[in-house]
C-alpha cells in the first residue's frame, strides 16, 4: 500500500515541472522540522509604507482596522492571527504566536466553529508541537469543507509528526489532486526527502519555489530556504549557501535564513562567520548552536553560558508545548540526566511515533546501555530509508557497541557521505568510530 501512494508522489513530479511553469499561487505549511512553511494561505498583497515594515506587519495594522471596523465578525481576528503567525517566521520567535491563539479565541468567541479559524488553529497548534490537537482540528475542518486544498496541509503535517506516514502521503496526494500549488509541492517534496528520495525532493521543492507567488515575499523566502535544505541534502552545500543569502536579500533578518545560513557557515568550516550570525538570533536553536561552537574554538565559559540559556528555554518553552524532545537529545548528547531523559522519550515515543523521536529514543538508550531496546529504536528511525546525517550516525554507534562492526562502518560512512559536517562536534566523533573499526 506504502508503495503504490509513494509512485503516485513519484510521478506527480512529471506534471510538476509544466505545472511550475504556469506559476502557481503560494501556499502555507507548518512542523517541526523543516516541512514547516507559511502557515496563513493568504497573500500578503498590500506594499509596506515604511521600509522598515515588513510583510507581517502590513498584515497585522491591517487585522487591526478589520476588528476595529466589524469587532462582532471573525475575519480581522482571523487575519490577525495569521498575520502573527508570519510574523513568528519571519523572526524566529515563535512566542509570537501566542498572539496568533489570542486572536483566535476572539474568532471563536464571536463565531463558533468557523472555518477559517478552525484551520489557523490547526495550523497554530502544530507549532507548540501539539499534534493531536492540531489533527482532531483540521479533521473537523475537512469535515465542514473536504474539497479545500489548504486544510489537507495541515493533515499532512500533523501525521508526519505523529509518525503516520501513510496517512500524511494520502493527505498530500488528495491536496495535489485539489490544487498542485506550492503549498502541495513542498509537502510532497518533504514526503520524499522523508522516504529517501532527494532527488525527488529538489525536484518538488523546486517546483514549489516556482510556484510561490511573488506577491507574498515571505511565502518565497520561506520555499527558497526549503530549496537550500534540498540542495543541502544532495550535498550541494554552495548551491544552498547561495539560496539563503537569495533569502536574506529578500527580508534581511528572515529567522530560517539566518539559520540556515549560519549552518552552512559551520558545515563550511567557519565557525567565527557561524557564531556572528548567530548572535542575531535569539532562539532556542541558536543558543544550543552557539554553546556548540563555543565548545568547538574552546570557548567553553561561554559554551557553558550558551548551554544554560538552552535548558532554560526548553523548559520554559515545555509547558506550552508539551514536548522535552530537543532537551532529551541535548541531555544524551551530553552523557547527562540520561533516566530524565528517558523518561522524557518514553512518554514521548507513546504519544508519537515519528522516525524523530524513535532516533532520539535510541540515541538515549543507547547512551544508558540498553542496547537491545536502542537496537528496536534506532531500526524504526531507519524504516522509510531517510537519508538522514544523524540518524545514520546514531545508527553506526549502536550497532558498533552490539558487536556488528560491519553494520555499524555502513551507517557511519553513509552519515558522513550525506553530510561530511553534519554536527560541529559529533562528525568528528562519527570518524574517529568509523577509523577504530577497520572494516
Amino acid at each position: 500500500m506504502k508503495t503504490s501512494k509513494l509512485v503516485i508522489l513519484v510521478l506527480l513530479g512529471a506534471v510538476a515541472i509544466a505545472a511550475g511553469a504556469l506559476g502557481f499561487r503560494q501556499y502555507s505549511k507548518n512542523s517541526t522540522g523543516r516541512a514547516a512553511a507559511s502557515s496563513s494561505g493568504e497573500s500578503s498583497t498590500q506594499p509596506a509604507s515604511s521600509e522598515k515594515q515588513t510583510p507581517a506587519d502590513v498584515r497585522i495594522r491591517a487585522g487591526e482596522s478589520k476588528i476595529k471596523l466589524a469587532p462582532d465578525r471573525p475575519d480581522g481576528y482571523n487575519l490577525l492571527a495569521s498575520a502573527y503567525m508570519q510574523k513568528a517566521r519571519e523572526t524566529g520567535d515563535y512566542g509570537v504566536n501566542a498572539k496568533a491563539m489570542e486572536a483566535l479565541e476572539q474568532s471563536f468567541r464571536v463565531a463558533p466553529d468557523n472555518y477559517d479559524a478552525l484551520k489557523l488553529h490547526a495550523k497554530v497548534l502544530l507549532t507548540y508541537h501539539r499534534f493531536e490537537e492540531a489533527l482532531a482540528e483540521a479533521e473537523r475542518a475537512q469535515k465542514q469543507n473536504p474539497e479545500d486544498h489548504d486544510v489537507y496541509g495541515a493533515l499532512v503535517d500533523a501525521n508526519v509528526e505523529l509518525g503516520r506516514y501513510d496517512a500524511a502521503v494520502e493527505a498530500a496526494q488528495r491536496m495535489v489532486d485539489l490544487r498542485p500549488d506550492a503549498a502541495a509541492y513542498s509537502r510532497v517534496a518533504y514526503l520524499r526527502e522523508l522516504h529517501g528520495d532527494t532527488e525527488g525532493a529538489v525536484e518538488a521543492m523546486s517546483v514549489a519555489l516556482k510556484a510561490s507567488d511573488p506577491r507574498d515575499p515571505e511565502a518565497v523566502t520561506w520555499a527558497r530556504v526549503q530549496f537550500g535544505h534540498a540542495l543541502a541534502s544532495l550535498g550541494k552545500r554552495a548551491e544552498a549557501e547561495r539560496e539563503y543569502d537569495t533569502a536574506l536579500r529578500v527580508l534581511p533578518g528572515y529567522g530560517a535564513a539566518l539559520t540556515s545560513k549560519a549552518d552552512a557557515r559551520a558545515a563550511a568550516g567557519d565557525y567565527d562567520g557561524a557564531v556572528e550570525i548567530y548572535k542575531q538570533l535569539d532562539s532556542h536553536d541558536a543558543h544550543l548552536a552557539l554553546g556548540d561552537l563555543y565548545a568547538r574554538l574552546g570557548r567553553t565559559e561561554d559554551a557553558a553560558r550558551e548551554y544554560a540559556a538552552f535548558e532554560r528555554a526548553e523548559h520554559e518553552a515545555a509547558a506550552q508545548e508539551n514536548d522535552l524532545g530537543h532537551l532529551a537529545r541535548f541531555w544524551a548528547d551530553r552523557g547527562q540526566n540520561l533516566d530524565e531523559a528517558s523518561e522524557i522519550m518514553r512518554r514521548e515515543r507513546v504519544r508519537r511515533a515519528d522516525i524523530y523521536t524513535c532516533d532520539t529514543l535510541a540515541w538515549v538508550l543507547y547512551k544508558k546501555g540498553d542496547l537491545a531496546a536502542a537496537r528496536q529504536s534506532i531500526d524504526e528511525a531507519l524504516r522509510l530509508g531517510t537519508r538522514d546525517a544523524k540518524i545514520n550516525y546514531h545508527a553506526g554507534m549502536i550497532y558498533q557497541a552490539l558487536g556488528d562492526a560491519r553494520r555499524a562502518a555502513r551507517h557511519l560512512k553513509l552519515a558522513l557521505e550525506i553530510n561530511p559536517s553534519f554536527d560541529v562536534l559529533q562528525a568528528e566523533a562519527a570518524r574517529r568510530a568509523l577509523d577504530s573499526l577497520n572494516v
